[in-house]
């Protein structure tokens, strides 16, 4: 099998995701899909014509986010016609997993040289889904509107989930803002250090002025007793009618001892942001022929299901079956990414894993930096390059709680160049 290696990776700042207030919301996605896609071939002197695909994710693939992405974005970005691309839906993992399936085409040997990538305007999908809803058109909901998955798979919405998760492991509302605080702090240390220069690029208005250049979303001044003071966001969402049932109803249908108790609110969830980030995925021997320095090679990826009710703990089984898959233990890995969709799947996945916190989230994660849903594993991936380049370290992992329970996962090491 050959070895896929990750040549350079990159990614926009994030912007605050709210529709005429975020510095990108004025912005079509494709166009901040191009950025990306335009680094890449500017920085790595790329001949466009050698690319034989392109794999994006988006999430919401509505309006302006539909008509594939991924494909749309590279001839907006300037790439021959020869280089194809497609768009794909895992939800929030959909980011790792277009990374995970360029690199497996790549391995087979049926490809030589893939970008990989992803986008996501929330900013865009929140006006788009009031627009529908103005339009007297009912909202997608999660386990909402199909009544033989709801029977036999009832889901719920990811922050009652989040709190329904909170509630069944004790994991205490102290305990979540500890967490939230502690990310703040270190993308707060991350930025000031620039420990995010390698990889982010600026954005440009149509016009060439700028229009992002720096990291939008974090609140630096962030403390324990602000954070203490917010109100909880989902005990009234849990209790609003989805046809008639309630998203808490949905969890107590199959968890019915369970008394959800609400912990989560802004300051310990995911902020909302608009962003995109692509990576450049080649075969060793294309590296070569191109003069191409590797900077990472793919060691392994798995994907993981697990309940629905609940959504967000795939990521534990995951990251124990892709250490599995690479003949690694825990102790092998010296970063770890977990997303911080909230704050309770990173606070289990440490407690689960009995992690050395030092090791995960080094430089914060999207409850201080945002997560832009079908960008953000592919951003995670190139922060632990990054992360692994600074430190000396040799393996990361990345993986990601994804609606409808799922998690994919993918282990890096870092490489300089061909290791003989």
């Amino acid at each position: 099998m050959a070895e896929a290696y990750i040549i350079d990776a990159v990614r926009t700042p994030r912007g605050v995701g709210k529709p005429g207030k975020g510095a990108l919301s004025h912005l079509h996605p494709q166009h901040l899909a191009a950025t990306v896609l335009s680094a890449l071939k500017d920085r790595n002197d790329l001949d466009t014509s050698s690319v034989d695909d392109i794999i994006w994710s988006t999430s919401s693939q509505n309006g302006k986010q539909g008509g594939d992405l991924g494909r749309m974005s590279a001839l907006a970005a300037g790439y021959d016609i020869s280089a194809s691309g497609t768009t794909l839906d895992r939800f929030c993992g959909g980011g790792i997993t277009s990374v995970n399936l360029a690199s497996a085409t790549v391995m087979s040997g049926m490809e030589d040289c893939v970008i990989a990538g992803g986008t996501e305007m929330m900013s865009y999908t929140t006006a788009y889904a009031a627009e529908q809803a103005n339009a007297g058109l009912p909202p997608r909901l999660m386990g909402a509107g199909n009544e033989a998955l709801d029977v036999l798979h009832p889901q719920s919405h990811q922050g009652v989930c989040g709190d329904a998760i909170a509630s069944m492991e004790g994991i205490s509302r102290e305990d979540l803002d500890a967490l939230a605080l502690v990310s703040q702090q270190r993308a707060k240390r991350a930025i000031d250090e620039g420990r995010f220069e390698k990889s982010v690029v600026t954005v440009y208005n149509e016009d060439g002025s700028v229009a992002l250049d720096h990291e939008e979303f974090p609140r630096p001044e962030t403390t324990a007793e602000g954070l203490a003071a917010l109100n909880p966001s989902f005990g009234k969402l849990a209790d609003f009618d989805i046809g008639g049932t309630t998203f808490r109803k949905q969890i107590n249908r199959k968890y019915p001892d369970l008394e959800i108790q609400h912990f989560h609110h802004a300051g310990n969830s995911s902020g909302v942001v608009d962003g995109a980030a692509a990576l450049l995925i080649t075969s060793g021997d294309y590296a070569k022929e191109h003069g191409l320095k590797p900077r990472g090679r793919i060691v392994a990826y798995a994907n993981q299901g697990d309940c629905p009710t609940l959504m967000l703990n795939a990521p534990v089984p995951a990251a124990k079956k892709v250490l599995e898959k690479a003949g690694m233990t825990k102790d092998d890995i010296d970063v770890w990414e977990i997303n911080e969709a909230f704050s309770v799947v990173a606070e289990k996945f440490i407690r689960d894993l009995d992690l050395d916190r030092e090791k995960v989230n080094i430089n914060g994660g999207a409850m201080a930096l945002g997560h832009p849903i079908g960008a953000t594993g592919s951003i995670l991936i190139g922060t632990a390059l990054d992360e692994l380049e600074r430190s000396g370290g040799r393996y990361g992992l990345v993986t990601m709680c994804a609606a409808g329970g799922m998690a994919p996962a993918i282990i890096i090491e870092r490489v300089d160049g061909f290791v003989d």
